[in-house]
């Protein structure tokens, strides 16, 4: 932390200044001695001032140099690491790119390797393939012979392929034959299958139709009880609509009758229709009620005739 001048200069002046004049009082001192006095130390203490100056551009200079060394070392430092770290990278870039070389190569060597494996199977397989050929060819040695064989006793063929291929489409036209002989066997199962389908679907037809058939019976038998059970609730209801017919004859006959008596008591000519019961009827009322009246007038006059 820097200290003010005017702090500094106070100090210094104060260390120049001897111990033996601040001991003794001022007002002993006279005034011209002690002005001279005073002279005298600020002489001493711009001395001493000038040389703290000296000093101090003297220390201010080695630390400006100083200072200057270490921003030089600091930029040599930052260039040393800028360097240090470019040569880092280089260092990781070849470090990856010598990675990436060995990969490569080592998957290279894996393909390589691989495809090594694969031609020698290959390769393998192909012998196989060629010693089981030449075995057929062995086998078949006889069967080229007897061709020959056949051929020099059958002179519509000149050569083995038209042998073989005659022998092709025959073979051929058995494989059809064959095949539609297995069509021709699948489609006859197919209709004994169905036959047996339509055999049992019109067993359950005859079971379900005689089911039918028994219910129906059950049906009639009791349609049969409900009609013997109504027909005679029918002969019940015209017996009785029977009596009931001859009763209302009877009745209707009295009434008539009676009509008649009333006429004759009367020495009318019935005026009425023969079916008119009601107002027949109504005229036997009038004729009892006028009767009433009449015999209920004479018992009332019997007690008056003794008395006269």
């Amino acid at each position: 932390m820097a200290v003010p001048w005017e702090e500094y200069f106070r100090l210094t002046l104060q260390e120049k200044l001897p111990k033996k004049i601040l001991e003794q009082n001022v007002d002993h001192v006279p005034p011209l001695l002690h002005l001279l006095e005073k002279r005298q130390e600020l002489v001493d203490a711009d001395r001493g001032l000038q040389a703290q100056k000296e000093v101090f551009q003297t220390v201010k200079a080695s630390l400006q140099r100083r200072w200057e060394q270490l921003e030089q070392q600091k930029q040599e430092l930052k260039r040393s690491f800028v360097r240090f770290e470019k040569f880092l990278r280089e260092g990781e870039a070849r470090r990856s790119r010598a990675l990436r070389r060995a990969a490569e190569e080592r998957h290279q060597a894996d393909r390589q390797e691989a495809e090594a494996l694969r031609l020698r199977a290959q390769l393998e397989e192909l012998r196989r393939e060629r010693a089981r050929l030449q075995r057929r060819l062995q086998r078949l040695e006889p069967c080229a012979r007897l061709l020959g064989q056949v051929l020099e006793q059958l002179p519509e063929f000149q050569e083995i392929s038209e042998l073989v291929a005659r022998f092709d489409g025959l073979a051929d036209t058995q494989e059809a034959l064959r095949v539609t002989e297995r069509q021709q066997l699948l489609e006859l199962e197919e209709g004994r299958a169905r036959q047996q389908r339509l055999r049992d679907a019109w067993q359950d037809e005859l079971l379900r139709q005689g089911q039918r058939r028994a219910q129906l019976l059950e049906q009639l038998e009791a349609a049969r009880e409900r009609t013997l059970h109504w027909e005679s609730k029918w002969i019940q209801i015209q017996n009785t609509a029977a009596e009931k017919t001859l009763l209302l004859g009877r009745t209707r006959m009295a009434a008539l009758n009676l009509f008649q008596l009333v006429c004759q008591h009367q020495r009318r000519p019935p005026d009425l229709d023969i079916e008119d019961t009601e107002g027949q009827l109504e005229q036997v009322k009038l004729f009892i009620l006028d009767l009433s009246t009449m015999l209920a007038r004479l018992r009332q006059a019997e007690p008056l005739t003794p008395a006269s």
